[in-house]
């Protein structure tokens, strides 16, 4: 049997409760775990493969590695829709 696509396997919520990234899933295919990353712009929750940065996955930027991690840990994060 086919297998669907990725975006019929993983709602945003879906993706959450699995920690992987959803737009990672979405738009690259790649199921990759949600982590903080970094940019010019600050800390952020994202993924990333071995090539670097896939996608960022949070609305937020956050201050510091420890407020983006806490707010990882809680689920106090607002992820984006779009890439």
């Amino acid at each position: 049997m086919p297998r669907p696509p990725p975006a019929v396997l993983a709602s945003p919520a879906q993706a959450r409760a699995d920690s992987i990234g959803h737009l990672a899933l979405v738009h690259v295919g790649k199921r990759l775990p949600l982590q903080v990353c970094h940019s010019a712009a600050g800390h952020y929750i994202g993924t990333t493969d071995a090539e670097g940065p896939v996608s960022r996955e949070s609305v937020q930027y956050f201050r510091s590695y420890q407020a983006a991690r806490h707010a990882l840990e809680t689920g106090h994060w607002q992820q984006r829709l779009n890439p």
